[in-house]
């Protein structure tokens, strides 16, 4: 068995990314075999519970409110809804639901009393529920836990000096403190981040290095792709590549072996042979569903017929740990404390983000 490093270097995992295709793969193929069954693939379905009017800047983001990207908003759904669409998900063979809203951080109130219904609704149907908010604090955090979260993701996106080219709303730092609160919880950390908006390989490496250094890893790394849609500032950038695809595969099996590898966004642009390579490298988790939030992503009968065609099985629920127990709101510990919490706005000028915003104002 591979131990588990906390203290790798930018170098150590570019020297890693850098090798000789082939034996990267074979390398990270290894590790793979060693901490999971090749085989067994996590199907995840991602909801998005509330879309459109984020106050945010990222760059690729369609749902930022000051971009023009034609994404149709809605209110925050209702928990029947939720409960028919992960019904549903179930149905089709994913055994998570990662719930998404379009929120900078997380306010108590009605809204996210609805959110921890969902959770307790979701739980009580044997399925892991994982959701994504914005930043929480702790005391929020274990309100989700009381009520039966599985995980929360809460990306970091890319190294933290890239980080600043992307995104000026909100500090690095804040992304860690939220990953810090989750963890005073039994709730599992999902976080990963993009690749294609124009960063180079040391980048890469950044990221790895924040997300492999946290003690413990996250249970789950998402590898996204970036889906470039018109009216971000990265609407130009062109797709990344497969083989950069399985090299940040590969490198992320390598660095951090237990962690599920999550194919995330950009699936679409991947050919069944690419994405085959990408399993083969020690990715063992993937959304599945028509549509990532806003962008596009295989329809789930092409992701069963390719798991029919690689010998993959949708892994069960509750596999890594054990389901949590629902907390019935009259019974919690924890309250909500109308907190107001000061997160970090930078506000410092992205051209490219300023740019998008005032061709968007200009259509207005």
């Amino acid at each position: 068995m591979t131990d588990t490093r906390h203290n790798w270097t930018k170098d150590e995992i570019l020297d890693i990314y850098n090798k000789p295709l082939m034996t990267l793969l074979y390398d990270a193929a290894t590790i793979h075999r060693q901490q999971h069954d090749p085989n067994t693939v996590q199907v995840s379905t991602l909801l998005s519970i509330k879309t459109g009017g984020c106050p945010e800047d990222c760059g690729y983001c369609p749902q930022a409110a000051r971009y023009h990207t034609n994404v149709e908003g809605n209110d925050l759904m209702t928990v029947q809804q939720v409960k028919a669409q992960a019904l549903r998900a179930k149905s089709s063979g994913s055994s998570r639901v990662c719930m998404g809203a379009a929120w900078r951080n997380v306010k108590d109130g009605e809204e996210f009393d609805q959110v921890l219904d969902m959770v307790r609704t979701i739980n009580k149907l044997d399925m892991e529920v994982c959701c994504t908010l914005g930043m929480i604090t702790e005391n929020q955090a274990h309100r989700l836990a009381e009520a039966g979260l599985y995980a929360y993701n809460h990306n970091l996106d890319s190294s933290e000096e890239y980080y600043k080219e992307v995104i000026s709303t909100r500090g690095y730092e804040d992304r860690l403190q939220t990953i810090d609160n989750v963890r005073k919880t039994n709730v599992t950390v999902c976080s990963g981040g993009i690749i294609g908006m124009g960063e180079a390989a040391e980048d890469r490496a950044g990221m790895l290095v924040a997300l492999s250094t946290l003690n413990p890893q996250p249970e789950s790394v998402p590898i996204n792709a970036l889906v470039a849609v018109e009216g971000t500032p990265l609407e130009d950038q062109s797709p990344v590549s497969i083989w950069d695809m399985v090299r940040m595969v590969a490198t992320t099996r390598i660095v951090m072996p237990e962690t599920q590898v999550r194919l995330s966004a950009g699936r679409t642009e991947m050919s069944h042979e690419g994405q085959a390579m990408c399993f083969f490298a020690g990715a063992n988790s993937i959304f599945a569903g028509d549509k990532l939030l806003t962008t596009p992503n295989p329809d789930v009968a092409d992701d069963m017929e390719l798991f029919k065609l690689l010998g993959l099985n949708a892994q069960k629920p509750f596999i890594k740990k054990m389901q949590p127990i629902t907390v019935e709101a009259k019974d919690s510990q924890f309250q909500a404390l109308g907190e107001k919490p000061k997160w970090t706005r930078p506000e410092h000028k992205i051209e490219r983000n300023e740019e998008a915003k005032q061709h968007a104002k200009s259509l207005k």
